[in-house]
C-alpha cells in the first residue's frame, strides 16, 4: 500500500506535469471507484484545471479551479501512470483523466477510490485523520504526547492513521529498526527517550524515502528515474531470513495484529 513517501513523490512529480492544464477528457471504467454518477464526475472535471495538489497522510487532494476537490486513496495495489495510450502499462485502469496528449491513468483501484467533494466535505471525511510528521503543528513534544498515553504494541500504534497519518507497514518496520526498538514493544514500557528516538528515526526514514522516490516500482512517467528508488534501500522490510545489515543477526518475520512485521531480534531491543 502506498504510504506517505510514495504519495508525496506522486504529489511532487504531478505538480510539475499537470497543474493549470485544462482537463480535456475523463473516462470512468469502474463506477465503484467514484462516489457520484459518472456523468456528474465527468461534467465537473472536463474543461477545468487542477491548480494545486495537496497530500494528507496517504491521501492526495487535487484542487480544481471550480472549488471542488478530488480525494484519492490508492489503498492496496493502487498506482498511477501519466503518459500516452501508446506507452501506458498493460494494466486495467479504473479512471483516466486526460490533459491534451497526456493521460493520468488510475490503476488498481479495486479497494482505492477517487472521490469528488466540496472543501467542506473533505474536512468532514478526514476529520478523524491524525497529523502527519510534516504537519506544521507537529513537533517532537507533540509526537511524544500522541504515544505516551496509549497502550499496546508499538507497530500497531505507528500504523494507526488516527494517531499519526501516513505511516504503514513498510515504514513502521524501517522506523523501529532505525530506533533500535522491537516492533512488538509495548507503548506503556517505552521511556520518553525511546519516544524521542522514535520521532527522530521517523523523520530520518521518511525524508530518506521521499528523497529516493518511495518503494513503488512502477515509474509515474516513461522517463521517471526516481520512483521506486527506496525499494532497494529497505533495511528490514520484506527481508525475512536475510542477514541484518547492521549486525550479525538474521531478519525475522512475524505478525502483530494480523500485520506482517520484519525486525532484527539481535540489535533491536524489546521493551
Amino acid at each position: 500500500m502506498p504510504e506517505l513517501p510514495e504519495m508525496d513523490n506522486y504529489r511532487r512529480l504531478l505538480s510539475h506535469e499537470i497543474l493549470d492544464t485544462p482537463i480535456t477528457d475523463v473516462a470512468v471504467h469502474r463506477e465503484k471507484s467514484i462516489n457520484v454518477a459518472s456523468e456528474v464526475f465527468i461534467q465537473t472535471l472536463v474543461g477545468h484545471k487542477i491548480i494545486y495538489i495537496e497530500r494528507r497522510g496517504k491521501h492526495l487532494l487535487f484542487h480544481l479551479d471550480n472549488g471542488r476537490r478530488l480525494l484519492l486513496h490508492l489503498m492496496l495495489g493502487g498506482l498511477m501512470y501519466l503518459g500516452s495510450k501508446e506507452d501506458h502499462p498493460d494494466r486495467t485502469t479504473q479512471i483516466e483523466i486526460s490533459f491534451g496528449s497526456k493521460t493520468l491513468y488510475f490503476i488498481g483501484l479495486r479497494l482505492g477510490y477517487l472521490h469528488l467533494h466540496t472543501a467542506k466535505e473533505i474536512d468532514e471525511v478526514l476529520a478523524d485523520l491524525g497529523p502527519d510528521l510534516f504537519d506544521r503543528k507537529m513537533n517532537e513534544q507533540k509526537f511524544i504526547q500522541r504515544f505516551a498515553k496509549r497502550r499496546g504494541a508499538l507497530k500497531s500504534a505507528l500504523i494507526n492513521q488516527h494517531v499519526i497519518a501516513g505511516i504503514g507497514n513498510c515504514y513502521a518496520d524501517e522506523i523501529v529498526f532505525e530506533a533500535k526498538i522491537q516492533p512488538s514493544s509495548k507503548l506503556q514500557d517505552l521511556t520518553e527517550k525511546d519516544l524521542s528516538d522514535l520521532y527522530h528515526a521517523s523523520l530520518k526514514i521518511i525524508h530518506h524515502a521521499i528523497d529516493h522516490g518511495g518503494y513503488i516500482e512502477l515509474p509515474l512517467t516513461q522517463d521517471d528515474k526516481l520512483t521506486g528508488g527506496f525499494n532497494d534501500l529497505c533495511q528490514v522490510y520484506d527481508r525475512g531470513g536475510e542477514p541484518c545489515l547492521r549486525c550479525e543477526g538474521t531478519i525475522e518475520r512475524a505478525e502483530i495484529g494480523g500485520r506482517k512485521v520484519f525486525f532484527c531480534p539481535k540489535c533491536q531491543d524489546e521493551k
